[in-house]
């Protein structure tokens, strides 16, 4: 009960020794929103299931309403995810009990017109948040941004709707919870912004436009770099640093590209950020984080411009000494984090779930719903390939040993039988 209570809420730096402490004292890590605990991907869990198939080690499968991209996001007994009910052009919230997989409620969000989106998008692709207390979602109702919060028993306790919104590729922006604040990327084709909502009622705590109103769907990191806390996200045609407390920013870097997906990461080890865009042009960046104000090339520790490197959609991933990035055709990379040097790239298939890792291994979904478990090292080397026999979009959860799968119709359970 005191590792719950100290986990609602714990700064950045206390949130990841808490997860240290967990984990070597043999308890489990909650995955409470996009990209787990610490919204990279990683999990410190040790005994996670690494072979399965459509029928092995699935502990349950559990039919969904509706469709989306969202991933499933887990706290103790309960799982969430969203979805959209297109018959009835409803938002939904689900909450199922994780032994079982049985739905516990599912609440209708909004109901609004089917935006129009990009054709492997999802009108329910933004993965929901909880501080285990309240869990926050985000939607696109026609051209304005919504966020709501609602109990574990299912109850709304507010609805905000910050700002607008408008892109032709639909919408995907995952909140994310940091201290008091919900803050969500309104990066899109007109006014766009940052905003920080009281995680509490909802209100606007701060709001910081953004420049060249141009669409991404990052969702930030947030680390204490250079002796500050930093939110750190690419989009808008730019790599920025913002003060999540206040929305102000620490430094910009203008590009490399235009639009981005797929989320920053970083290697303590390297004490490098790493960055991935992939629309118009290609860049993997590995990148420092001790700059004020407009910040330029001599920032820019290595780089690589080959498209098969270079991710648009799935965020790459950092284990160890390496640096993990799969391209949206399909080829996965494993570079050495801190020169950047290519190690191995191969072939495996479309992806567009994002990478995640566990016991110093690498899961890579494709779309066609194998996963191939990886051991980062010098030479390329699959430890399992399993196939599951259903598409998936959404990224994998990790969670008090088992692997959270959302799948085109279902959501599964992968876990070892005890």
């Amino acid at each position: 009960m005191i590792f719950v209570l100290l986990m609602k809420n714990p700064t950045p730096a206390f949130a990841v020794l808490l997860s240290l402490a967990l984990v070597s004292s043999g308890l489990a890590e909650n995955w409470p929103s996009w990209r787990g605990p610490r919204n990279d991907g990683t999990s410190l869990e040790k005994d996670v299931p690494v072979r399965w198939s459509a029928t092995e080690n699935v502990l349950w499968k559990t039919p969904l309403p509706g469709l989306g991209h969202a991933s499933p996001i887990v706290w103790e007994e309960r799982v969430f995810t969203v979805s959209c009910v297109e018959e009835t052009e409803e938002r939904v919230l689900l909450c199922m009990d994780r032994d079982s997989g049985r739905i516990l409620w599912q609440k209708a969000v909004l109901k609004s017109p089917l935006e129009r989106k990009h054709r492997l998008n999802s009108q329910a692709s933004s993965t929901p948040a909880t501080d285990g207390d309240l869990v926050y979602v985000a939607f696109l109702d026609a051209q304005e941004m919504v966020v709501a919060a609602y109990d574990f028993q299912g109850e709304q306790r507010w609805m905000a709707r910050p700002g607008s919104f408008a892109s032709v590729h639909g919408f995907c922006s995952s909140p994310l919870v940091h201290g008091d604040l919900v803050i969500v990327n309104g990066d899109h084709d007109g006014q766009s912004y940052l905003v920080g909502l009281d995680r509490r009622t909802g209100k606007t705590v701060w709001k910081t436009p953004r420049e060249h109103h141009t669409r991404s769907y990052c969702v930030p990191i947030i680390r204490e770099l250079s002796g500050r806390t930093q939110m750190i996200l690419s989009g808008d045609k730019s790599v920025a640093s913002y003060d999540p407390g206040t929305g102000k920013l620490h430094w910009i870097m203008d590009g490399p590209t235009e639009q981005f997906v797929a989320s920053i990461v970083y290697n303590p080890k390297a004490d490098l950020l790493f960055m991935t865009g992939g629309f118009p042009e290609h860049h993997l960046l590995g990148l420092k984080h001790d700059g004020t104000g407009k910040i330029g090339a001599d920032k820019i520790l290595w780089r690589h411009n080959r498209a098969s490197m270079v991710s648009y959609v799935p965020s790459p991933i950092s284990e160890g000494d390496y640096f993990l990035v799969v391209s949206d055709p399909g080829y996965a990379n494993c570079l050495e984090a801190s020169t950047g040097a290519p190690l191995w790239s191969e072939k495996l298939g479309s992806h567009h779930a994002s990478l995640v890792s566990a016991g110093g291994l690498v899961y890579f979904l494709s779309d066609a719903g194998t996963t191939t478990v990886v051991k980062p090292g010098s030479t390329y080397e699959a430890v399992a390939v399993n196939a599951l026999g259903e598409g998936c979009f959404a990224s994998p959860a990790i969670s008090q040993g088992k692997i959270f799968l959302r799948a085109d119709r279902h959501l599964y359970c992968i876990g070892t039988r005890r």
